[in-house]
């Protein structure tokens, strides 16, 4: 499976194009510790985004160093499918709505 370093592109999801891009890098929060990634996914041609957020990473939280991001077209393309499962209609209008999913993105 190649490794990605890009951080947005376009996709084809179940004859869906969906634009995607990084939103955040794993980070640390004052209030709430370590936050993962968020991605953000967009169908073409439609006004409601996705908001996918990671669990952190589980180097961050035992005090190791940050790693490079590791995306692929298969983690996206996991993202979008549970996106669409938990309710997000991506034509339908309104503020993006956000999920949380597994390392995986399921």
């Amino acid at each position: 499976m190649a490794k990605s370093r890009s951080n947005g592109g376009t996709i084809d999801v179940d004859g869906a194009i969906y634009d995607w891009h990084l939103r955040h890098e794993p980070h640390q929060s004052d209030d709430e510790g370590w936050k993962g990634m968020t991605i953000a996914l967009t169908q073409r041609d439609a006004t409601r985004e996705a908001w996918v957020e990671f669990p952190p990473p589980k180097r961050l939280l035992k005090g190791l160093p940050r790693g490079r991001l590791q995306l692929d077209v298969a983690t996206i393309a996991r993202c979008v499918r549970a996106a669409i499962s938990a309710g997000w209609e991506p034509m339908s209008r309104g503020k993006p709505v956000t999920f949380a999913v597994d390392a995986d993105g399921n």
